[in-house]
Order: C-alpha cells, then sequence, then structure tokens
C-alpha cells in the first residue's frame, strides 16, 4: 500500500485500483505536490471542515465521482451541494469499501466549513492492502490518542506536529507514543508561518516508532 503526502494534510492512499484522497486541500495550498485536478480518487476521506481540510472536495468529487465519507454533518453538507456519493457515519462508525474500511474516531479541535456548518472534528482509522492507517486529523494532545491501537494494530501514523491550530512537535512525540505505530509521518506544519516547525527535531526526540518525514509528492510503500 502507497502512501503519497501532498502537502499539508493531504494523503493519497493507494492499493490496486483502489485510491483513497484525505483532506484534499490543493488548490491555495503553496505546498501541495499537485493541483485538484491531477488527482483521480475512487474515495475522499474528511476530517473535519476546516478550509484547509475541505479543500477542494467538490470539485474533485463531481469530477471523479469518488465516494465522500465524512461526518455526518459535513455528509449532509457535500449532499446538499449535488454530491450523490456520500457515506454519513458519526464517530465510532465504520463505512467499508472495496479493498478495506474507514472508522472515524475522536480528535480534539474544532471545526467550520467555509459555508458555516459547524461539525465535530475526527481521526480516521483506515485498513486498506491489509495495513492500518491512522489518520489523526488536527487534534491537541489527549489521552484518547492511544485507544485505536486497543483495537487495530496501527502500522502508519499521519501526525500534525505544527503547533498553533493543532499539537506542536513537542506534544506530537507524547502522541506518537501513545498511538503506538510502527511509522510516523509527521503533517500539518511548515505550510504557513503559524505552522513552521522542525521536523527533523521531532524525528530525533521519537522513540519506539520510526519517523519518516516525506515532502510533498514523495511517496512511501507501507
Amino acid at each position: 500500500m502507497d502512501i503519497r503526502f501532498l502537502g499539508h494534510a493531504c494523503f493519497e492512499l493507494s492499493d490496486g485500483d483502489t485510491r483513497v484522497l484525505i483532506d484534499p486541500f490543493l488548490g491555495g495550498n503553496p505546498k501541495a505536490a499537485v493541483g485538484p485536478d491531477e488527482v483521480d480518487p475512487t474515495h475522499i476521506f474528511l476530517t473535519h471542515g476546516h478550509a484547509d481540510h475541505w479543500g477542494d472536495v467538490e470539485e474533485i468529487a463531481k469530477r471523479t465521482g469518488a465516494q465522500c465519507v465524512a461526518i455526518v454533518e459535513l455528509a449532509q453538507e457535500l449532499q446538499g451541494k449535488g454530491i450523490e456519493n456520500v457515506a454519513d457515519p458519526n464517530l465510532g462508525g465504520t463505512v467499508e469499501f472495496d479493498g478495506g474500511w474507514v472508522r472515524l474516531v475522536p480528535a480534539w479541535h474544532t471545526s467550520t466549513t467555509p459555508s458555516g456548518t459547524v461539525n465535530t472534528p475526527a481521526g480516521l482509522v483506515v485498513n486498506l492492502g491489509g495495513k492500518t492507517v491512522y489518520h489523526l486529523g488536527d487534534t491537541s494532545l489527549f489521552s484518547d490518542l492511544s485507544l485505536p491501537r486497543k483495537r487495530d494494530a496501527i502500522d502508519v501514523a499521519l501526525m500534525c506536529i505544527g503547533g498553533h491550530y493543532t499539537m506542536d512537535r513537542h506534544d506530537a512525540v507524547t502522541a506518537a507514543e501513545l498511538v503506538g505505530a510502527s511509522q510516523v509521518i509527521p503533517c500539518h506544519y511548515d505550510t504557513f508561518p503559524p505552522i513552521e516547525t522542525d521536523a527533523e527535531a521531532f524525528k530525533s526526540e521519537v522513540s519506539g516508532s520510526e519517523v519518516l518525514v516525506l515532502q510533498p509528492g514523495e511517496t512511501h510503500s507501507a
């Protein structure tokens, strides 16, 4: 299963003909590796509704027909915008798809869409190609980050480290211990001045997990 970092908190998970795009903030993203017209997902998953995660979901979903999975309030907004292929779980809910599944778990953050829909943020536990990836979404440090591994061994964690709007790299070191993933890929940093940080310093301070610092456009095979 390939994990391609597309910048900020956007990732593409691929296995065979299944291509999952998470938080497709590409247009307007100064760190984006590709534009919104250069991706062809079969599925789009959202952690929450802030503009730097909602991104180009409407444009991409309408162009590709990709199934969108988002917490119920976001799903309802997408449906209201004419997107038909939508699944609407709430926290704790699981959606099965060709080759895997995704479960929504808590994240500690805030969220309102560009259109004003208030919604509850989530993390995403994604199983694809026999691997389990935990995208923490935007979150602060809290103890429940340790819970997903009680059910599924986490192969790769996609973890915010930029601070200001989310936990910083120091709290993320503790988060990495709680999550207990075999590998950690940092994200949500250096896109804008308030979230600039030292990813290599984060890497040097994490023990128990291998930290992979990817540049936008780079791919890791899990």
